[in-house]
């Protein structure tokens, strides 16, 4: 998520640092790396150029040059200024009366019946008995793929499937809702592959008449501008109350959630982040921001953590780290956990000072890596995993590695891993988590939170031919190598 943006942001104001004195000249210089960097994300260029002037006019200050750290406090104004962009949002829902309605709109594509389910799962989180509406009657599929979901959820589907006038299927799904035990109704409506006159006055006779809550426009954030102009569109036919944001977790440049709210004033109120259920999440800019500008989001990642963790096991893994108890299994039970979490690198890129590096997580499938280390501690005997490194010898070593198909220098390199690991585990156990924060970046920086990347570097070392992915990853870092130092012999011609 914001992979370039992020990279080429953090380019520009390293190229301020190390300087004895900053000067406007050499100011101007870093600024116009940042507009470049917006502009290659696909902001708008009426955004970027209102947030440019913004940003220059506190940039070029006396306060920012004479300042003891000002590449430092350029940071914080372009972290504000993000933060302006994207903000506020209001994350309350507004819901009124005995059955108020919420309403998702979108183009075909953009993810709008996967999102009101997930919509649906996170209402019903927070104590709604929400009622789903079938209301899309020009897509069959979506009429069966809502009631799919509302089968995985374990919510109700209204669904009338010989219907041809979806104001008559939401205004009868009104009376069902009542009949049941309903409190709220989320109407998924119909959508085109691109804005029509005949899709907005359907739209708008629904509006009318069920006179929703709030109105949602769902917008794919792969389809960069596209996706802007289409929530214009919408929100001059509807007035819209909020934007929800999917497939952030793609290759998506970020330019979208970046000019939504400045070209039609809505705010992003909730982002899609996988293809899971239960990956929509509230929208921070504050918080995005951070994340944008390598300063993670700590807040995001303990939340998902008190969402998706077994928090009875982490308890019994607290008290066992508390009397100095840390086994192989209650490693192999952490990464378990972690795994919950999502990819590594997206978590990586809400650890403070660790979203350096997802490029070098990037070089290696963590996820492969991960299943090599589990099957490694499944070859094990329970006492083998109590105390790995005084019971494992060579001939166990030897054992171990032929049941879980890697060579003997493989395990010999888990067992003096999780040795570091074990000893850090035990002293995070009386931490506070501010104390905590600091050795989770040490861990990271000495390759412990991947712990997968040493087989990686040992299969490298082999002189085994690189997998099509590891090659097209490689490609892909020497391109970007290519185009940073064009840039930057075009800065030095420039100068």
């Amino acid at each position: 998520m914001f992979e370039s943006l992020s990279q080429n942001l953090s380019s520009a104001i390293k190229s301020l640092r190390g300087r004895g004195r900053l000067t406007e000249a050499n100011m101007r210089e870093g600024l116009g790396l940042v507009r470049q960097a917006l502009l290659e994300a696909d902001v708008s260029f009426s955004v970027a150029k209102d947030f440019m002037a913004r940003l220059t006019e506190q940039a070029i200050g006396e306060r920012v040059l004479k300042s003891l750290d000002p590449s430092e406090q350029l940071v914080g104004i372009v972290h504000q200024e993000l933060i302006n962009l994207m903000g506020p949002v209001d994350h309350s829902l507004h819901l009124r009366g005995d059955l108020p309605v919420l309403m998702l709109c979108g183009l075909q594509g953009s993810g709008k019946t996967t999102t009101c389910g997930k919509l649906g799962r996170l209402v019903h989180g927070r104590g709604r008995k929400p009622m789903l509406v079938a209301a899309d009657l020009q897509r069959p599929a979506a009429i069966d793929q809502l009631q799919v979901l509302g089968e995985q959820l374990g919510l109700p589907v209204y669904v009338e499937t010989a219907a041809t006038d979806p104001v008559k299927v939401c205004q009868a799904a009104v009376r069902a809702a009542k009949a049941s035990e309903a409190d709220l109704l989320i109407l998924d409506t119909a959508g085109r592959l691109h804005v029509d006159r005949e899709l907005m006055d359907q739209l708008s006779k629904i509006d009318d008449r069920m006179q929703p809550d709030q109105v949602y426009l769902v917008v794919d954030a792969m389809t960069g501008q596209d996706a802007v102009n289409s929530a214009k569109a919408f929100n001059e036919a509807l007035e819209l109350d909020g934007v929800i944001m999917t497939k952030l977790d793609g290759d998506a440049r970020g330019g979208a959630a970046l000019s939504v709210k400045a070209v039609t004033g809505v705010p992003i109120k909730f982002v899609g982040t996988g293809e899971h259920l239960d990956a929509l999440e509230e929208f921070h800019p504050d918080r995005m921001a951070g994340r944008i500008l390598g300063m993670g989001d700590v807040l995001s990642l303990v939340e998902q953590a008190q969402q998706k963790f077994d928090q009875e096991e982490m308890a019994k893994q607290q008290q066992r780290l508390s009397k100095g108890e840390f086994t192989l299994d209650d490693f192999k039970k952490m990464l378990g956990q972690t795994k919950k979490l999502g990819p590594l690198n997206k978590i990586m890129g809400m650890i403070p000072g660790m979203s350096g590096l997802n490029e070098m997580i990037g070089q290696v499938d963590a996820e492969k890596d991960m299943r090599r280390l589990v099957g490694v501690i499944d070859s094990m005997t329970p006492e083998e995993r109590r105390n790995p490194s005084k019971v494992i010898d060579q001939s166990r070593r030897r054992r171990i590695a032929a049941g879980a198909g890697v060579q003997p220098h493989e395990v010999n390199e888990l067992v003096k891993q999780f040795d570091g690991i074990a000893d850090v585990m035990k002293r995070m156990s009386g931490m506070g988590i501010r104390d905590r924060m600091k050795t989770v970046q040490q861990l990271g920086q000495g390759g412990m939170l991947n712990p997968g990347a040493r087989f990686a570097k040992q299969k490298k070392g082999t002189g085994k031919r690189l997998t099509p992915t590891e090659r097209a990853q490689q490609k892909k870092l020497r391109k970007r190598e290519l185009r940073r130092k064009k840039r930057e012999t075009r800065t030095k011609g420039d100068k």
